[in-house]
């Protein structure tokens, strides 16, 4: 069976395994979430489980907003994800999924907002290298250098690596293994380094690289 959970960031630590070495791990508070919506072939044209995850007061909601949770009988959430599945038919609105879906073992994809890191330039951006830092460079050994030719084709190439926003984008890290699960308080410790800042919504599925 598919699975899929929506969590918030608590932040890294590190485990020992049972040969006593250390495994860093991202702890992520998985759930709980609750099925709000079920979108079939008949009415929507896919299969997919829409899920909710977080509190939030019903008065900071929409009307349309307010109508939905209405609609399934749930209590307002503050993040909403849709998970593709296959088959929905075991699934329910107003079903709750808790951490305890994943096991220890089992390898996910998490996705997430990256930290926004601001305005940067070439090197610190696209990975370039800089002029030496000798003799006779000039002020330019951090420039990101031609932009191309002039008279053919006299513009910039779409796709030029040149300085920009950097991060705060979405970021998708696959193939994680599940270290630990605590179900009593709904924590799941996933192996190795996950996007986003702490505190930031990340959601878990099983991996497409299974």
């Amino acid at each position: 069976m598919q699975k899929g959970i929506i969590g918030k960031k608590i932040g890294m630590t590190q485990l020992f395994d049972e040969n006593g070495m250390v495994v860093p791990v991202t702890v992520v508070e998985a759930g709980p979430c609750v099925v709000v919506q079920k979108k079939t072939v008949e009415s929507d044209g896919y299969t997919a489980v829409q899920v909710g995850f977080g509190e939030v007061k019903a008065k900071k909601l929409t009307k349309p907003a307010k109508g939905h949770f209405e609609k399934a009988g749930v209590a307002p959430k503050k993040t909403l994800k849709e998970f593709r599945f296959d088959s929905i038919d075991e699934i329910n609105v107003g079903d709750i999924i808790k951490a305890d879906t994943f096991a220890a073992g089992d390898k996910v994809d998490v996705c997430g907002i990256s930290k926004g890191k601001g305005y940067a330039g070439t090197i610190k951006r696209w990975n370039g290298h800089s002029l030496r830092a000798s003799h006779g460079t000039g002020p330019v050994h951090r420039h990101a250098g031609s932009n191309g030719s002039t008279s053919t084709p006299s513009r910039v190439y779409k796709g030029k690596k040149l300085p920009g926003h950097l991060g705060a984008e979405r970021v998708t890290v696959q193939n994680l293994a599940i270290v630990k699960v605590d179900a009593e308080n709904n924590l799941i410790a996933v192996k190795g380094a996950i996007p986003g800042a702490k505190g930031g919504i990340v959601v878990l599925t099983d991996t497409v690289k299974a």
